[in-house]
């Protein structure tokens, strides 16, 4: 499903500024750095290490993850694909979900998640 890039800039502004980015080495390890992101014309802006931009260059998907802002609060999740500008990766969302681990009525923990929609105007 595309993601409406207004609405995920207008969310990832309610998360702040500082997000997980989590690439894959090769043999599949998760590598996950915390990084301070922006928006630059439509894509998502972070500063790349060393082992960073080596995934980046051998496998660019990537996923940025915020944490919840609040007690009980969703976290925003943004799969994209990346690519590097000198020192800066620049990311293309791709897909967006707000996520969240609720309890049901039986005390069993299942999924809540919400997906990422325009706001309402």
């Amino acid at each position: 499903m595309p993601v409406d890039l207004d609405a995920l800039q207008s969310q990832t502004e309610q998360f702040g500024p500082l997000a997980f980015v989590v690439t894959v080495n090769d043999t599949g390890r998760p590598h996950v750095v915390s990084a301070a992101v922006e928006w630059h014309d439509g894509q998502i802006e972070a500063g790349a290490g060393r082992r960073t931009a080596a995934n980046i260059g051998d496998r660019p998907a990537v996923t940025l993850l915020w944490a919840p802002y609040e007690d009980g609060g969703y976290s925003l999740l943004v799969d994209g694909v990346a690519s590097l500008d000198g020192e800066r990766l620049r990311i293309r969302p791709e897909a967006a979900i707000l996520h969240r681990t609720a309890t049901s009525d039986t005390g069993r923990r299942v999924s809540d998640c919400a997906e990422v929609a325009p706001d309402p105007a």
